[in-house]
């Protein structure tokens, strides 16, 4: 029923790691793939020509919550979706907003049928359902939409955790069976969204549920919630090779750079998260020598680029010196060279670990990203 379709292109048989082709609506996407996150219909600090002629990106998120809120997904709809609201003619991948409802903590109200919740911008009360949130996704013209999930806090006891995700399961086959109901849904994906907290079989049990849907695509969530960082890396371990081999997997919310590898090795092809943009505005910038805090006395007179291994518009024009210049004045400038630099670093880095594993050199490319340096993993 969905336009969507993925093609395996390789495997790395040491670790599982597969490079593919993600067929959509709205053109292919080569994976593994990291997707740029534009909360509120863009990427903070670029517009959709920087992503598109300088990035390349080929596929961001937005965020379903926001949108709702803020313009309204009927007023999008009406404009003509959100790909022509925004201006942006590639793939758009929404989350349901259930993160960011559940984040609210005592401004939402959870029910058997779906949550209530009093928006953060005017306290006005909003319900979303399985059914709502995927009504609202195909409104915005969304490519993959995505189930509405519970995304509990950590840590979380296992009672509380397997009561969650009897909810998330019921929430994710109500959503799916709308999905497939509205005619709309012929030219986007569903994913559901395997919950389960720190938890091995609550996991487990959560993707055998949810393989009864036999959905375009499947996500893991709940991951990036104030768990170690190992930790998030033992549950994808566990939850990635038992999701379907044949469709793409998405890893929600993750990560720095040194574990992007990590989460490949495991056969995740689909990753997010806001680190790159909002390091990038807070001055923290990725480089294949190390982090760069622009902020500190030692680039005040540095007339060398950012990156010399990078070759994106920033590090090509701008030295550090002048980047710190922008920074402590608080030029909006700024915040968009450094925003160009971190996501281009990040989309960088997942094109040559894809390449890698296209060539059967992935092993390699994991083993020199643990001993201490993506530098070496340079240009």
């Amino acid at each position: 029923m969905s336009s969507l379709r993925f093609e395996i292109q390789a495997t790395c048989p040491e670790t599982g790691a597969r490079a593919g082709l993600l067929h959509t609506a709205h053109g292919v996407i080569e994976t593994p793939v990291f997707m740029p996150v534009g909360t509120q219909g863009t990427v903070k600090g670029l517009s959709p020509r920087d992503l598109e002629n300088d990035l390349d990106a080929r596929i961001i998120l937005a965020n379903t919550y926001h949108l709702f809120l803020r313009p309204g997904h009927e007023r999008i709809e009406r404009l003509g979706g959100l790909h022509r609201f925004m201006g942006w003619p590639h793939a758009i991948l929404t989350d349901s907003g259930g993160f960011q409802v559940f984040s609210l903590d005592s401004l939402r109200k959870v029910t058997p049928e779906g949550v209530w919740f009093r928006s953060h911008l005017n306290g006005d009360e909003h319900f979303f359902s399985p059914e709502g949130t995927v009504d609202i996704q195909l409104a915005l013209g969304s490519d993959i939409i995505m189930a509405l999930d519970e995304c509990l806090p950590y840590p979380v006891d296992h009672a509380a955790a397997l009561e969650s995700i009897d909810r998330t399961n019921r929430w994710a086959r109500a959503g799916y069976a709308h999905y497939q109901r509205r005619k709309k849904g012929l030219h986007c994906a569903f994913f559901p969204i395997v919950q389960g907290s720190m938890y091995p079989d609550l996991r487990l049990g959560c993707v055998d549920a949810l393989r009864e849907l036999d959905a375009p695509g499947y996500a893991i969530g709940g991951l990036s919630v104030g768990e170690p960082r190992d930790l998030s890396q033992q549950m994808v371990a566990v939850t990635a090779p038992a999701l379907p081999a044949d469709r793409p997997r998405y890893v929600m919310g993750v990560g720095m750079p040194e574990e992007i590898p990590l989460y490949v090795s495991r056969g995740v092809d689909m990753m997010d998260c806001v680190l790159p943009t909002r390091n990038a505005r807070n001055g923290y910038l990725f480089t294949s020598q190390g982090k760069v805090v622009i902020k500190q006395a030692q680039y005040i007179e540095d007339a060398g680029p950012l990156d010399p291994a990078c070759s994106c518009y920033t590090c090509r024009t701008f030295s550090r010196a002048y980047l710190r210049h922008l920074f402590h004045a608080g030029e909006i400038l700024f915040s968009s060279l450094a925003t160009l630099h971190n996501i281009r670093y990040y989309l960088d880095l997942m094109r040559r670990i894809r390449q890698s594993i296209m060539v059967e050199k992935f092993p390699e490319f994991l083993r020199t990203s643990q001993t201490g340096s993506l530098a070496e993993l340079g240009s």
